[in-house]
């Protein structure tokens, strides 16, 4: 063995200490019998899966207002739950119309069949392949969810995507299905002059080379499940059930009354906006309150 001086010890053994404290701690395996989702966490020179230790208890009851959606993207679920043929979805609207939810509620329902979540966010999806192979050999089925995307044209994620989507390089395994959240139909932003420039073939008019480059992503998804705000009586009807669930956890009951629905309906001209999220949040705000008043506690 070489014979080192002392001081190149000391310098050596100094490289390796700055070396491994930018190295990240090592995590063991998931054990998927036991996990239910997992995070793709970047790390410094790679990346890896991290449990995710608490899950979101929303189940698919609990959904208000989403029947149809429901029901289509259950199907397709169960669909790949059982190694039927299935599709990627793409589920878009209006903010906090429930699209991440149904996800959750998905997981908690189809859980015990061998259903698993991935979440992974756009600044990682040049990981996908990594993500692939963590979890090609396991004998459960994956759902890999990224919420809330949105891209800029030219972004280099929106083509590594769209392989992913396609079966190219990025090909998912038979045991992965992606779905996506987004508040944009076509995942990019849509301006008037992208309608500029179409052509006329055979007596068609054919979109602009703008359409069609925003349009090859989305159309990868074999599902798009729409997601819309509610009208006044069905973010009513929303509300109604959310406190009577909320109230019977403590075992009382609030009556319905026309002050209440008043007071329902200019939260929701507050909040701008009537979907689930926004009867969720003046149901917790109007339950506890009444709670407290009433001196119930937890």
């Amino acid at each position: 063995m070489m014979n080192l001086k002392p001081e190149v010890v000391a310098q050596l053994e100094r490289v390796l200490s700055s070396v491994e404290m930018l190295l990240p701690k090592a995590l063991p395996p998931i054990d998927w019998s036991t996990c239910l989702a997992a995070n793709w966490r970047r790390r410094s020179f790679s990346g890896c899966l991290e449990p995710v230790k608490r899950i979101d208890p929303t189940t698919l009851d609990q959904l208000i207002g989403l029947e149809e959606q429901k029901e289509i993207l259950l199907h397709n679920t169960l669909q790949f739950v059982e190694g039927l043929p299935a599709n990627n979805a793409l589920l878009w609207g209006a903010r906090g119309t429930g699209k991440s939810a149904l996800v959750r509620a998905l997981l908690n329902e189809l859980a015990p069949r061998g259903l698993r979540l991935i979440q992974i966010e756009k600044e990682d999806l040049d990981s996908l392949s990594e993500v692939f192979a963590a979890v090609a050999d396991q004998p459960y089925r994956f759902i890999l969810l990224c919420d809330d995307l949105s891209f800029e044209l030219g972004e280099k994620s929106f083509k590594i995507l769209k392989s992913a989507l396609d079966g190219s390089v990025y090909c998912a395994p038979d045991n992965v299905l992606i779905y996506v959240t987004s508040n944009r139909r076509f995942l990019l932003p849509e301006l008037g002059s992208d309608y500029l420039g179409g052509k006329y073939v055979k007596g068609e008019l054919q979109p602009s080379e703008t359409q069609e480059e925003k349009g090859s992503l989305p159309d990868r998804f074999g599902l798009w499940i729409p997601f819309h705000v509610f009208n006044q009586d069905r973010y009513l009807e929303a509300v109604r059930l959310c406190i009577q669930r909320l109230a019977g956890q403590y075992g009382i009951d609030i009556p319905w009354t026309k002050e209440l629905e008043k007071i329902a309906i200019k939260w929701s001209h507050d909040k701008s906006k009537r979907c689930g999220r926004t009867a969720l949040q003046f149901s917790k705000h109007y339950v506890g309150r009444y709670l407290l008043e009433k001196g119930i506690k937890a």
